[in-house]
């Protein structure tokens, strides 16, 4: 089954004024992602993602030039049902011979960033093909999934601190949600602020509703455990990425002045920066972005690892379409994944782009049974927001 194409589309999809946000990275006026097509002379087709930033927009000409015009002319030709293959040998560039033959790698100097947003886009799109070819979905060739549905946590909470409870209480009514995730950070302005938006929070969901907490790693190190030390009493479900992901250490230091638990990972690349994360102890939760990490490939390792290190995953899943079902399939197959993140911001990537639809009913999500990653991509809905 030789691949015949590869192509990498940025669709930037506007967002209505009332429905937009603003949180640290701005205003959310638009949804961007790169969407991945690779054919086959089978006739079929796999769909993938790219991304260049774990929010909603940003900017894709770089990780579309990559795919279209370094990667797909190293894949045309190729078996398709070859994945680790594809992944290893795009990984180490041009030495991907000494690396196919001796068992180690050779990364290429462009090891994080947009290539392995490409790769991760490319690994996606590979999965959903090798399961349409054998009309199964995704997590069966990943080993099974553990149940049908899993627990997912709405995720959201941008209101200030007179709003907030109200906000996370109507996500909480949407889908019968057991838990619900926040915003927080430098931009409410302090730590103290960050808090007393935290302490609303807690007061209005009463203390059954779990709640998490993002700082988007805006926090320095001092801010990130003052923080922790002034919602101490808030019962956290988890603090999720105090401070820069570059910094590991002080991310480990402000796990270790809290029993608050931590997660993070959304910005990693690769299972050498989780690797990374374990080694200084530094998360208890870890975070893989399916479209930015390595794919599903990549993410299946960094779940190996977790779980070998007895740690927890929950990827991070606010994407589009392909990225959010890869998602899906390999939390349903990993022994440490625990919860599913759903977007409750305006995200048309994933509830425009694709016939199906997600929902959440009782607080849990239906893992797909369709082949492939289960989805079908609207032809006219790419064509429409293509840039």
């Amino acid at each position: 089954m030789k691949i015949t194409r590869v192509e990498a589309l940025w669709l930037q999809v506007p967002i209505p004024p009332a429905q937009q946000h603003v949180s640290d990275f701005g205003r959310a006026a638009t949804f961007d992602s790169a969407l991945v097509r690779i054919d086959t002379d089978a006739g079929l087709s796999g769909w993938g993602e790219a991304k260049v930033s774990a929010g909603s927009f940003g900017d894709y000409h770089g990780v579309v030039a990559i795919i279209n015009q370094e990667f797909a002319p190293r894949l045309v030709g190729q078996d398709a049902r070859d994945i680790t293959r594809h992944w290893e040998s795009l990984y180490s560039g041009t030495r991907d011979h000494y690396a196919l033959a001796r068992g180690h790698v050779f990364p290429a100097m462009s090891r994080r960033g947009a290539s392995i947003s490409a790769i991760s886009g490319i690994d996606i799109a590979l999965w959903d093909i090798l399961g349409k070819s054998l009309n199964v979905p995704v997590w069966q060739l990943l080993g099974g999934r553990r149940s049908a549905r899993m627990p997912a946590y709405a995720s959201g909470g941008w209101a200030d601190a007179a709003g907030i409870g109200k906000q996370l209480l109507d996500y909480v009514v949407r889908g019968g949600f057991g838990a619900v995730k926040m915003r927080i950070g430098v931009f409410d302005g302090s730590p103290a602020a960050s808090a007393k938006r935290v302490i609303a929070a807690r007061a209005a969901l009463g203390p059954d509703i779990g709640l998490m907490c993002d700082a988007h790693g805006t926090f320095t190190v001092s801010e990130a455990k003052q923080f922790c030390h002034l919602v101490r009493d808030c019962n956290l479900s988890w603090f999720e990425e105090p401070v820069t992901a570059d910094d590991k250490r002080g991310l480990a230091e402000v796990r270790a002045c809290t029993h608050i638990p931590i997660a993070s990972g959304e910005s990693d690349a690769t299972r050498f920066d989780f690797r990374d994360l374990i080694e200084h102890r530094a998360a208890d939760i870890l975070q893989p972005d399916l479209a930015i990490c390595g794919g599903i490939t990549e993410a299946m390792r960094i779940g190996a690892l977790a779980s070998a290190a007895n740690l927890r995953m929950a990827p991070h899943l606010w994407a589009g379409a392909p990225a959010f079902a890869a998602g899906l399939h390999v939390a349903a197959a990993s022994p440490s994944a625990h919860i599913l993140e759903f977007s409750l911001g305006a995200n048309p990537m994933i509830h425009e782009l694709v016939e199906e639809r997600f929902e959440v009913k009782d607080g849990l999500l239906d893992i797909p049974e369709r082949p492939g990653l289960g989805i079908t991509v609207r032809e006219d809905f790419v064509a429409r927001y293509r840039k």
